[in-house]
């Protein structure tokens, strides 16, 4: 697999790019919400008209499935276009509130005024979907934006560059493409809101630039997300849609299920029912599959191979560095302080850890830190409601893997580890919002009082009414 070379990007000059978008949001233009339906629906049209050019280029980068990349990328994002052009009216208008008696006569309300000049800084393992779906929120909310995609996804990066100038409004909308150098020079400046999603390592880096401008971040990370298997379960459904939920994308998904805990009395069973899963979904040769996605680079795939020797391969193992193939793995017997227990996994490696009960998975799962995503596979409800009411994470999903962020009207983030803040359907229009609020008082009448001098029949007519 090879991947498309960019060409060489002009030198960044930071300061001017944040200058020229802060003198358009200056100006007004992008308040208005004719100019934002505007440029959503021509995200829209980019979207549709270079549908095969991004599928060319999520192929080169990670050898996506065109399937797979339409229906986690393009499809993706572009729901969330419709998703806001339907609630854009509902979401800028103003929100009245009840006033207290002591201001009357007055009203209140709430507006949604856009933060200014943003950054958003993309990763590579869903670089259209991670790209694009930060800019709906940012767009419908009236703001001006610099996206940042992977360096690690150059051909992405590259058609990400080329059609974003030609669709949306270029003195509000820019891409720089680059790597650390660049990243480096746009967090230096002076943001409204930094929008990052990728590690937690360099989500600290972010963080502490951003601190020195006190701008409000969002940090959309990462971490180890558990899948707890009661015996209760249905196998062969828990069996399916784990495999789908860690394999797909060769399993560089934040919320990919990173490890399994099961019922020690099912473990063998739900084993071989995931390994029946991954021959039904991508043959008895998954490095022959076309539905089967690689790793980014050698970097990683080198990293992954070693959580190879972790535990004992149950299935899978296969790997071969220059195509960046790793077959679908699972390992037993992984001790609980092995790096694949400890570390983000980010790859096509499941260990299954077994439990004599759901407390034991409560208090592995408590006992480390909050994860991005939770599963819990149950018919069991009692079971499936104890163990979400007694841990805490960013998304659940029962008897489901990922779907959980297919829902517009769920909020998607972490906690604690797994980042910080939200954002999908109204929460990504409201992350990229200030909600302002607004008294307005009528001038008369203007009793005194509430003015000094206070007196006594003063001080009881306010103890009451206020």
């Amino acid at each position: 697999m090879t991947t498309t070379p960019t060409a060489p990007s002009p030198a960044l000059d930071a300061p001017a790019l944040v200058a020229r978008l802060s003198a358009t949001f200056a100006t007004g233009r992008t308040r208005p919400i004719g100019w934002r339906r505007a440029q959503l629906e021509e995200l829209r049209s980019m979207l549709v008209d270079h549908e095969d050019d991004f599928l060319d280029a999520l192929a080169s980068d990670l050898a996506k499935p065109r399937t797979e990349a339409y229906t986690t990328e393009i499809g993706f994002v572009k729901n969330d276009v419709e998703y806001a052009l339907h609630h854009l009216d509902g979401w800028t208008k103003r929100e009245k509130v009840r006033v207290p008696l002591a201001t009357q006569p007055s009203r209140g309300w709430i507006q949604r005024d856009p933060l200014g000049v943003v950054l958003v800084i993309a990763p590579w393992n869903y670089p259209v979907q991670l790209t694009i779906a930060p800019l709906v929120g940012a767009l419908a909310a009236g703001n001006t934006v610099v996206l940042k995609p992977s360096e690690l996804a150059p051909a992405t990066s590259a058609a990400l560059a080329r059609w974003i100038p030609e669709y949306l409004d270029p003195d509000a909308v820019a891409v720089v493409e680059g790597a650390i150098d660049e990243t480096t020079a746009l967090l230096a400046q002076r943001w409204d809101h930094v929008f990052y999603t990728g590690s937690g390592q360099v989500g600290r880096v972010v963080m502490r630039a951003a601190a020195e401008h006190l701008t409000p971040v969002t940090l959309e990370l990462g971490g180890k997300s558990p899948v707890v298997v009661d015996r209760s379960a249905n196998l062969t459904v828990a069996a399916k849609r784990i495999a789908w939920g860690k394999y797909l994308n060769a399993g560089q998904t934040c919320i990919a299920p990173d490890y399994v805990l099961c019922h020690d009395t099912v473990a063998d069973e739900l084993t071989d029912r995931i390994r029946d899963a991954v021959r039904t979904f991508y043959g008895p040769n998954p490095r022959l599959s076309p539905d089967y996605a690689r790793i980014v680079n050698e970097r990683h795939h080198r990293r992954l191979v070693g959580y190879l020797g972790d535990g004992e391969i149950a299935f899978g193992g296969d790997a071969d560095e220059p195509t960046r193939y790793l077959a679908p793995t699972v390992l037993r017997a992984v001790a609980d302080d092995a790096p694949s227990m400890t570390e983000e996994i980010f790859g096509p490696v499941l260990p299954i850890r077994t439990i004599a009960d759901t407390d034991e998975a409560v208090d592995f799962i408590t006992g480390r830190d909050k994860p991005l995503a939770l599963y819990v596979f149950a018919d069991n409800d009692v079971i499936a409601r104890d163990v979400v009411d007694r841990t805490t994470s960013g998304t659940v999903a029962i008897n489901a893997t990922l779907f959980q962020v297919s829902a517009p009207e769920l909020p998607f983030g972490g906690v604690g580890e797994s980042g910080m803040g939200a954002y999908h359907g109204r929460a990504s229009f409201e992350v990229f919002s200030h909600a302002k609020s607004v008294l307005k008082k009528s001038p008369r009448p203007d009793p005194d009082l509430a003015y000094p001098p206070y007196s006594k029949l003063k001080d009881r007519l306010l103890r009451r009414f206020l």
